[in-house]
């Protein structure tokens, strides 16, 4: 039977991913940094050494499945990126190396933004990464420290681009703040550019990519993009959503929302995720934006 430790259980991907990994075989543990609301989660703090030691001990897992991450890019407090995403993470696989039996697959969730802005229209895991914020400097930097644990642990990095689905935070993420609106019937809707295009996936789809990597051997020791291939173009995805809502509000551009260093094109190359497992996100923008207006 697989024992999966799933950090970040309580986060947006972490229901999903539990969701996607639930069978007979699976047990699973969630650990969650507040208060616990279920017997398969455990409360713990990954920035304390001592305290991540003694759960991972108790839980001794086959898997692991590292979400837990500070990933709002405005988040105030620029040290406690580094604090919870890299020094977090140190602890998890300093716990994870101390077991007596090392686990068979330890996947890190990364991110997109530890490639930056690059002037290219498609980014493969070849790109030189050049983060532009804190985010993608301490994603970039727990990579980097990762790489010093492959000889002991078999680790997958995943470079997730954006995605989106029912339940995403509308006050950090474009997608879901349009839905509230819609589904408010709001008659504004305040954005900033939107001359962009990004490569959006659905949450199912990039959970999906996760348990692939999970289960492929040749990805041990690699950093993978987990992204569609394509870019949609913002403005196209909000007349999808005005179409499938039946509303179309004013849309007006707030200075404050546009970033001075945004990249109007956003594309990722998801050739080694499909040459390692087969799998590659296929789930049509039109059907996220429908499911979010219907949840």
């Amino acid at each position: 039977m697989k024992r999966v430790l799933i950090t970040g259980y309580n986060g947006f991907t972490g229901h999903y991913m539990a969701a996607r990994l639930r069978q007979p075989d699976v047990e699973m543990v969630g650990l969650v940094n507040g208060a616990t609301a279920g017997p398969a989660e455990i409360h713990g703090d990954l920035t304390n050494i001592a305290e991540t030691r003694k759960i991972v001990a108790a839980v001794r897992p086959t898997h692991v499945i590292h979400l837990a991450a500070i990933s709002n890019v405005t988040h105030g407090d620029p040290r406690a990126f580094y604090d919870v995403n890299v020094f977090g993470t140190l602890n998890l696989l300093e716990a994870l190396a101390a077991l007596d039996r090392t686990p068979d697959r330890i996947l890190l969730a990364s991110s997109a933004h530890v490639y930056g802005t690059p002037a290219v229209d498609t980014i493969d895991e070849a790109m030189c990464p050049q983060p532009v914020n804190h985010y993608g400097n301490s994603k970039h930097a727990m990579e980097n420290m990762a790489r010093t644990w492959m000889d002991r642990l078999p680790i997958v990095i995943a470079r997730p681009f954006n995605y989106s689905g029912p339940g995403q935070d509308e006050a950090r993420f474009v997608i879901p703040k349009v839905i509230g609106h819609l589904k408010r019937k709001a008659p504004v809707l305040e954005l900033g550019n939107l001359n962009v295009a990004r490569d959006f996936s659905d949450v199912l789809d990039v959970v999906e990519a996760y348990a692939r990597l999970l289960d492929a051997p040749a990805a041990v020791g690699q950093a993978v993009n987990v992204c569609s291939g394509s870019a949609h173009p913002l403005r196209s995805v909000l007349d999808m959503a005005f179409e499938i809502a039946g509303f179309v509000p004013e849309i007006r551009v707030n200075p404050a929302l546009v970033r001075s260093n945004e990249l109007l094109r956003l594309t990722g190359s998801c050739a080694r995720l499909w040459a390692l497992t087969g799998f590659k996100p296929s789930i049509p923008i039109q059907d996220t934006l429908r499911r979010m207006l219907e949840a």
